[in-house]
């Protein structure tokens, strides 16, 4: 299984949530998130390698937004303990419970915390790319609003909390 790790970055530019696929894969991805009707979650998006694509278009709606990623060509993935409901075409299910039951798979995404920023990308690598450590400066270093941003690295599967983690905000699975 291949490795990986992921940047998240925030930025001045469009108030979108964008992911981004860094490697020499095709990669899959599905996203899920909490809006003011409950849990939903969406996929597939198919990046070919080295490209971007821009999945919830607008202002976000959350301040955490969760990921799964498969890689298609060498069969690693991005994944985490906070389950959500998906299914092997593409998808937009509302609601987190009780997945198997409503026939649908139960799959473990990782948390993207985007700090209430308005836009957010995050950025699919190989393990081998060397991760930027240091959040950018900005250009006035007092600036605090929501448009300033920073980049944060996260390896994959590592230091995930114990299983049966909900989402943020959830009470069940």
């Amino acid at each position: 299984m291949a490795a990986f790790t992921l940047f998240a970055s925030a930025g001045p530019a469009a108030a979108d949530f964008r992911l981004c696929n860094n490697t020499a894969s095709r990669v899959g991805l599905a996203v899920g998130y909490k809006d003011a009707d409950g849990w939903t979650t969406e996929g597939w998006w198919n990046l070919p390698a080295r490209t971007c694509e821009t999945v919830l278009k607008g202002n976000l709606v959350a301040r955490y937004y969760y990921v799964y990623a498969i890689d298609y060509d060498r069969g690693g993935e991005w994944m985490g303990q906070a389950f959500m409901c998906t299914r092997d075409k593409e998808f937009t299910i509302r609601g987190i419970g009780d997945c198997l039951a409503r026939g649908y798979d139960r799959t473990g995404f990782f948390e993207v915390d985007t700090g209430e920023q308005r836009a957010w990308t995050v950025q699919l690598t190989e393990s081998s790319e060397q991760p930027l450590q240091k959040p950018p400066v900005a250009s006035n270093p007092t600036d605090t609003s929501p448009a300033a941003g920073g980049t944060t690295a996260v390896p994959p599967n590592a230091g995930l909390p114990p299983s049966g983690l909900l989402p943020s905000g959830s009470k069940t699975p």
